[in-house]
């Protein structure tokens, strides 16, 4: 557990996640078929939950990591 613990999601990463799930949610509410809907709202709640906390469970599986390594010194 210790992995999901590490944050893995950058700065470019999160924006653009921000902006994917803004973009799921209006497709959610914009689209008729209840199925197609609630898939986007999942989609957008998934992409805004991985931004806000800065950790990616699929990342974390992976061993992938969108954060800048720093330099020790």
């Amino acid at each position: 557990m210790a992995l999901l613990r590490t944050a893995n999601v950058g700065t470019t990463d999160r924006i653009v996640r921000l902006v994917l799930a803004l973009f799921a949610a209006y497709a959610g509410y914009a689209l008729t078929a209840a199925p197609w809907t609630y898939l986007a709202y999942a989609v957008a709640v998934i992409l805004a939950l991985t931004a806000l906390v800065r950790v990616c469970p699929a990342y974390a599986l992976f061993g992938l990591s969108s954060c800048r390594s720093r330099a020790a010194g």
